[in-house]
């Protein structure tokens, strides 16, 4: 399913990470579930993240697009979100994640868009809209990440906790 590209974060948290000895970057991915999806991040701040996922071997028994794999690509994108919003002093751990199936697709890429709904201290939620390759809706998602202070024996965060 392919390399995971290179995810364009902004100057500011590529900095504030690197004050703390970590390489942004290269530390993140879409972990292994979503690189065995074929999870691309190609966007991401705490604004807004932008995923795809190709829905070749991502589907169900009537060879539709998983539910599943929907889900696996709104909460790594909702929480790729969460974490940036969170900052280096934080780790995002997803606490509830619901999905709409509006539609059925056979083929092509998906695109997700992860947008803050509430960003507090503790909590961060956000709304993960997928489309297909034509612009429509094919989930609509909603995932709150409950945002934990890093214990100093915990080390670096986690890009991403699922």
């Amino acid at each position: 399913m392919g390399e995971q590209q290179q995810v364009r974060f902004p100057q500011e948290v590529i900095d504030e990470y690197a004050a703390l000895g970590v390489d942004l970057p290269a530390l993140f991915s879409a972990g292994d579930l979503g690189t065995r999806m074929g999870v691309q991040i190609v966007e991401a701040s705490a604004d807004k993240v932008v995923g795809t996922m190709p829905v070749e071997g991502n589907t169900q028994p009537y060879g539709l697009l998983h539910g599943g794999a929907s889900a696996v690509l709104a909460e790594t994108l909702g929480s790729v979100g969460a974490m940036l919003h969170g900052g280096s002093a934080k780790v995002a751990v997803g606490v509830d994640l619901n999905c709409t199936h509006h539609r059925g697709i056979r083929s092509g890429l998906v695109t997700g868009v992860a947008t803050p709904v509430h960003r507090g201290r503790s909590t961060a939620t956000y709304e993960i809209v997928i489309s297909d390759e034509q612009g429509r809706r094919v989930c609509s998602a909603r995932l709150t990440c409950m945002l934990r202070d890093i214990r100093p024996q915990e080390g670096a965060p986690a890009p991403a906790a699922v």
